[in-house]
């Protein structure tokens, strides 16, 4: 039996684009891009390297731990007393790519940055979403 009291959670998003996932994987590693459906930053795709997202209500400190191209990508994210992990998941499928992404670490009594999260990123995905639509 587990006690959601003392769990430490993640947020989960996954979506299924039309897109291969050579294209999306420049949406997720490129500056540039990152900056029309993220944020602000200053990413490079090399693992340990440290940077920062910035958006209008603060930052965001990172360091890039795992990358795999066109298939794996983790960074650490820590802000407002949220030390996680983000990690995307690219899966070729019949269409396209499934897209996994999974931000772990919230520790119990962070209730409102879990929520807010799973709002942030299902709206950052549709952000996404669009991005590529447009881009070639």
């Amino acid at each position: 039996m587990s006690n959601t009291a003392t769990e430490i959670r993640s947020v989960v998003v996954e979506r299924e684009f039309p897109f291969p996932a050579r294209k999306i994987w420049r949406a997720l590693t490129q500056p540039h891009l990152i900056q029309e459906w993220l944020m602000k930053n200053d990413f490079k795709p090399v693992v340990d390297h440290r940077f920062t997202f910035s958006a209008d209500w603060g930052s965001v400190a990172c360091q890039v731990r795992t990358i795999e191209e066109d298939k794996m990508l983790s960074y650490s994210w820590a802000a407002l007393g949220l030390d996680s992990v983000v990690t995307w998941t690219l899966t070729p499928t019949e269409t396209g790519t499934l897209l996994r992404m999974e931000q772990s670490g919230f520790q119990p009594g962070q209730q409102q940055a879990y929520q807010g999260a799973q709002y942030g990123w299902r709206k950052f995905f549709s952000t996404l979403e669009e991005l590529l639509g447009r881009t070639d």
